[in-house]
């Protein structure tokens, strides 16, 4: 089956840790990981991770991906260098394109607007209460939300960051096999092993 590419955004102290388990199973089954940043200039990440974006974000459009992953990092709250990130993600949004948060990423959506209205959970409620957004009453108290194309996590919770979006794109892992995966991944649970390989 051919997919579209899963688009993950990247820019400068970046939160690797945040998508390493989304990105690698989706490439596991299939997915092409392509990286969107700023400009096509290299990015270096929180952990010092020097990486050549495969495109710019002028060039993403939301016809042409799957999914649209934004990780957290130090510039969602230095500023609003990265609000071109939060608009890109209002335009997958209109499209019916999913887009995943975490961490610092939600701040930039709820400024943006874009968690007014939907169910959404981020590092703490009163962490996106300082945005000044509308949507403290859909802020849920959870490891990550999906509501309809939007997914969001703390940043704890990059193993239930991935759940959600293997759950919303559907073609991952599904049903036991899902909750196998986060069992393993999440609890260390031995037993689910078993299950995801059966």
């Amino acid at each position: 089956m051919s997919r579209k590419p899963v688009h993950l955004a990247l820019y400068d102290a970046f939160a690797d840790w945040e998508t390493g388990h989304t990105t690698a199973w989706l490439a596991r089954f299939g997915y092409e990981i392509r990286t969107v940043a700023p400009t096509a200039e290299p990015v270096v990440s929180i952990g010092g991770l020097r990486v050549q974006p495969d495109l710019s974000l002028a060039e993403l459009r939301p016809e042409n991906s799957s999914l649209l992953i934004l990780p957290g990092g130090d510039l969602w709250d230095a500023g609003d260098d990265l609000a071109p990130f939060a608009r890109t993600a209002r335009s997958f949004l209109a499209a019916g394109v999913p887009v995943g948060a975490i961490c610092g990423a939600t701040a930039g959506l709820a400024r943006e607007g874009l968690l007014d209205d939907r169910a959404h959970t981020s590092a703490a409620s009163m962490y996106l209460a300082a945005t000044g957004y509308q949507g403290g009453e859909r802020y849920v108290e959870t490891d990550a939300v999906t509501d309809g194309d939007l997914i969001t996590a703390g940043p704890t919770e990059p193993v239930a960051f991935a759940r959600e979006i293997f759950g919303r794109l559907g073609d991952v892992f599904e049903g036991e096999h899902l909750d196998a995966w986060y069992r393993l991944f999440h609890d260390s649970d031995p037993a689910a092993y078993e299950t995801l390989n059966s």
